[in-house]
């Protein structure tokens, strides 16, 4: 998986390279058929925001993570990057089982047909 890492106000030196790699290896063998990542990583009024965007199985999933220091941002991103990688997983499993076809109306008609009400 390719991640592509950019700073905004604040420069990318290799810790924080590894640190992002280190915390999305999960997340790359989890999900073998994610190609890239693009997290951006800024600093605005002294808050850092992290915010990841990728593409899944057909659909554009990002998530977004702040906090005062910029690990525990980042942390906070790929937590819920997992999740949302983790629903949109469920989705398409689900999509693949057959629905049954209801047939409880005309049961319940043919049983009040049946009864004998006074």
């Amino acid at each position: 998986m390719k991640i592509n890492l950019s700073g905004h106000h604040v420069d990318i030196t290799d810790s924080i390279k590894e640190h992002v790699n280190e915390k999305f290896s999960k997340i790359a063998t989890h999900f073998p058929t994610l190609i890239s990542l693009d997290i951006i990583i800024s600093k605005e009024h002294g808050e850092f925001q992290v915010e990841i965007s990728t593409k899944y199985e057909g659909s554009r999933i990002s998530a977004s993570g702040s906090n005062g220091v910029m690990y525990p941002a980042i942390a906070s991103a790929a937590k819920k990057l997992d999740a949302a990688l983790k629903h949109r997983k469920g989705q398409l499993k689900a999509d693949l089982h057959e629905k049954p076809v209801s047939t409880t109306p005309e049961i319940a008609h043919e049983i009040v047909q049946e009864m004998k009400l006074v």
